[in-house]
């Protein structure tokens, strides 16, 4: 019994040892971008020669800087609501509905999930083309939602499966009407399901750049597609210090979905 717990104890430090330096791999190429964002040099060397805050500066000088990243915030915003919003009718559909082809229709919701981003983006291209509605702000809107909408439903789908019906049934029989009933009992105990299809509706916007790169036009563009474009171009210290304020902005966003729902189940 001993020798087990020695080997138990042995493969735990292996695990650790593991998770260790693929944490490491995974995380060093940010911490060489984000030093790059403070180098002194014109150019993306490592390390840097000295250090500066010049590139944070032309970051903000510079309007199209400011205006890719509002373009982005603006789509990313529509593409939340709107995901979050069709896909509670559709998880109340796949959850609370019993009709033929409920399964197909739930695999269908979660194919953009499992089909390739190229593959989706040329088709996505070649379709809004044909109807005129490539290089759009709805346009960007419609793509990124096909992309978010699956996230959506996974996430309002498991906090429906998750709640006891019986709770809205009982306030139906107290008086309230079906819709009353979802909307005061059952959307507040399902409000983690909302929020993370709202927090992953949000990133999958603000972050996607496939996509985005066939949706793009001369005069609109988003944040990851300013950056690829810049970077094809010049290479700038400027570009990390745009995907550094990128990254700290996605870790601040997933921090405070993890401190609100903390504070949910409380």
């Amino acid at each position: 019994m001993l020798l087990d717990f020695d080997r138990l104890g042995a493969w735990k430090w292996v695990l650790v040892t593991i998770t260790a330096l693929v944490s490491l791999f995974l995380l060093l190429p940010i911490v060489f971008i984000a030093a790059l964002s403070f180098g002194n040099s014109q150019w993306l060397i490592f390390p840097p020669p000295g250090w500066t805050l010049r590139w944070y500066r032309d970051l903000f000088a510079d309007p199209r800087w400011l205006e890719a990243a509002w373009t982005s915030a603006r789509i990313a915003i529509a593409v939340t609501v709107l995901s979050v919003v069709l896909g509670l009718f559709a998880s109340l559909a796949l959850t609370r509905g019993n009709f033929r082809g409920r399964e197909v229709l739930r695999a269908f919701f979660v194919t953009p999930m499992i089909l390739p981003v190229v593959v989706l983006a040329v088709a996505l291209y070649a379709f809004f083309l044909k109807i005129g509605l490539n290089g759009t702000f709805l346009g960007f809107i419609l793509a990124h939602l096909v992309l978010a909408l699956p996230f959506s439903v996974i996430s309002i789908s498991n906090a429906l499966e998750g709640f006891d019906k019986s709770i809205e049934d009982a306030a139906i029989l107290c008086g309230a009407s079906p819709w009353e009933a979802r909307f005061r009992v059952t959307l507040p105990a399902i409000s983690h399901g909302l929020f993370a299809a709202a927090i992953f509706s949000f990133l999958v916007s603000w972050d996607e750049v496939v996509v985005a790169i066939f949706m793009a036009s001369p005069t609109l563009q988003t944040l990851p597609v300013k950056i690829w474009t810049t970077l094809r171009q010049d290479l700038t210290p400027v570009i990390a210090a745009a995907s550094t304020l990128l990254v700290l902005f996605t870790i601040a966003l997933m921090l405070l979905a993890a401190l609100v729902r903390k504070g949910m189940k409380k």
